[in-house]
């Protein structure tokens, strides 16, 4: 299963990329989890027992598992030159300028790490100033800084690896995330989708130094020939005109129609696929908060190398009835009760992965959800959450589909 292969939200779902949680959770401080994203601080041992669960259940259901650390580590293990440009990149967009700290950083991350994936993981997890050795540098911001201050900020959002790119039909959206907090984890990718043998030559429809913000929860595949984008808080309209130019203009591609999802720009409705997931062949799960404010835009060649955009003021399942080629129901998170569905929804109630035609994995935690799932006919593989919710994100935000296999 060499390059990506996906071209649809449901078919069987073969190989999956995933990032284990790490020590960067170890970095989190309430100081901190406005500026890293994070509304609660995972007790990571916890986490990562749920996230090792969940990996466990896709392989029960054969899927091969991956792991972004363990490919970023295979890429400069085959390229070791590699290493000191990726340190470099790395400690630059961490906003280290003085060249006194790029060396002192760049020193310790050899001395200290010098296994690969350590690196990598370290990397992932941040380096505070009581870490370094305590030199003389002569510069006033060492005699007044605190000896606990983050001077490489970890990434904890990294296990939400659906972000940071976005594989549609056999290419990649490499993305511009939203902050800057976020926007560092795309360097992995980038690395990853030039050099590993097993994505190498991906074609790309969007690059992380692209101008306008877009992130992969934003990003469903419907078939081979439609694909949804949400215009949300976290992806422009701008980024959404630019991957339709590229993907309609590549040969290899058989995506023909873009649907444009224009959702309200806020906390609880981050991404598309945190109000909207397909479950099964003629199913979708939906929060019912976006049904009225929810417009769709219908992006496609123009025939002359540009777009042409047609608002579709249809209700949301004749539009979906209509690309999906069969009518479709539409499932409400929490049964349609509102109190549920809010509480549901903030734990990421609608964002399921679908391993095969009506089989999603689930947060355990979302029981109301889950028993209008299985009273609708879907097999859920529901998963421990306690911890790994904290973060505002469900199974398919924690996931990116490598391999899927048509339908």
């Amino acid at each position: 299963m060499q390059g990506i292969n996906v071209k649809s939200e449901i078919g069987n779902l073969k190989k999956v990329i995933l990032h284990r949680p790490g020590d960067e959770l170890l970095n989190l401080t309430p100081n901190t989890l406005e500026e890293l994203l994070f509304d609660d601080i995972p007790f990571l041992p916890v986490a990562q027992e749920e996230h090792d669960a969940f990996a466990n259940i896709l392989r029960g259901e054969g899927v091969e598992v991956v792991y972004l650390e363990d490919l970023m580590a295979e890429v400069i293990d085959a390229n070791p030159e590699l290493r000191e440009t990726f340190l470099d990149q790395w400690i630059f967009e961490a906003g280290i300028r003085t060249e006194t700290y790029k060396q002192i950083i760049k020193d310790y991350m050899n001395s200290n790490y010098a296994g690969t994936k350590d690196m990598v993981m370290k990397t992932m997890a941040g380096i505070n100033l009581q870490e370094l050795p305590q030199k003389d540098t002569h510069l006033l911001v060492d005699m007044v800084s605190d000896r606990c201050k983050l001077v490489c900020a970890p990434m904890p959002n990294l296990y939400f690896t659906r972000d940071p790119f976005a594989n549609i039909g056999n290419g990649v959206s490499i993305n511009r995330m939203y902050s800057v907090t976020r926007n560092r984890e795309t360097i992995y990718g980038d690395y990853i989708f030039k050099y590993h043998p097993d994505f190498a030559g991906t074609p790309r429809y969007y690059d992380r130094n692209d101008t306008f913000h877009i992130e992969g929860g934003d990003i469903l595949n419907i078939n081979e020939h439609v694909l949804a984008i949400g215009i949300s808080q976290r992806t422009e309209p701008d980024a959404i005109d630019h991957i339709a130019h590229n993907v309609f203009n590549d040969e290899t591609s058989t995506i023909d129609t873009i649907l444009a999802f224009n959702i309200p720009s806020s906390r609880a409705f981050m991404h598309l696929d945190t109000v909207f997931t397909q479950i099964d062949r003629d199913k979708f799960t939906i929060h019912p908060g976006i049904m009225g404010p929810l417009t769709v835009f219908e992006i496609t060649p123009d025939g002359k190398g540009g777009t042409k955009i047609r608002e579709r003021n249809e209700d949301l399942e004749k539009v979906l009835s209509e690309y999906v080629g069969e009518a479709v129901k539409l499932i409400p998170c929490g049964g349609g009760d509102r109190i549920a569905a809010e509480r549901e929804q903030w734990n990421d109630g609608s964002n399921t992965l679908c391993v095969r035609p009506g089989t999603v994995v689930v947060y355990q935690r979302n029981n109301v959800t889950n028993d209008v799932l299985y009273r609708e006919g879907i097999n859920c593989l529901e998963m421990p959450s306690a911890e790994l919710s904290r973060g505002r994100g469900g199974p398919r935000c924690m996931s990116m589909p490598a391999w899927r296999e048509a339908l």
